[in-house]
Formats: C-alpha cells, sequence, structure tokens
C-alpha cells in the first residue's frame, strides 16, 4: 500500500518545474478573459461591478492556492531551496 501511495506522489522537484507552467497559464487564461468578456456591469452586494473582474477574481483566487500549496509543500519538505 506504502508502494501505491509513494509511486503516485509527486517529487518536490516535479513540481517545481510545473510551478511556473501552472502560473503561466493562469495568467494566459487572465488575458483570455480581460480580452473576451464584454464590458458590462452587474450589481453585487448593491455595488456596480465590472463583470470581467468575477472571471479574473475567481482565476486569481486558484493562482493563490497554487502558490500557498507550493509554500505548504516546501514547509513539509523541510524548508528546500530558500524556504526559512
Amino acid at each position: 500500500m506504502r508502494e501505491r501511495l509513494q509511486q503516485g506522489a509527486r517529487t518536490g522537484s516535479e513540481l517545481d518545474r510545473r510551478f511556473p507552467v501552472a502560473l503561466a497559464l493562469y495568467g494566459v487564461l487572465a488575458l483570455l478573459v480581460w480580452f473576451t468578456m464584454g464590458e458590462g456591469q452587474v450589481v453585487v452586494l448593491g455595488r456596480p461591478v465590472e463583470i470581467r473582474l468575477i472571471p479574473l477574481l475567481v482565476i486569481g483566487s486558484f493562482a493563490f492556492r497554487t502558490v500557498m500549496a507550493r509554500q505548504a509543500d516546501r514547509i513539509r519538505r523541510g524548508g528546500e531551496k530558500g524556504g526559512e
């Protein structure tokens, strides 16, 4: 059972290689949202908000979650590569 868990687990160096790719893809997705969505407004909590900001907020939360997961992984591995 333990061997199956280790086979499915990703190594720290593999995750470090994938991290910049993930952030770049979030950036590309954000640019696509910005340039393809219209300039309408929607009322949120009684205030008008530009409609394209809503998916950007969602994408930003995914990017933030990715950064936090990487930091947590570094802490779990014992602070390798600059983690203090």
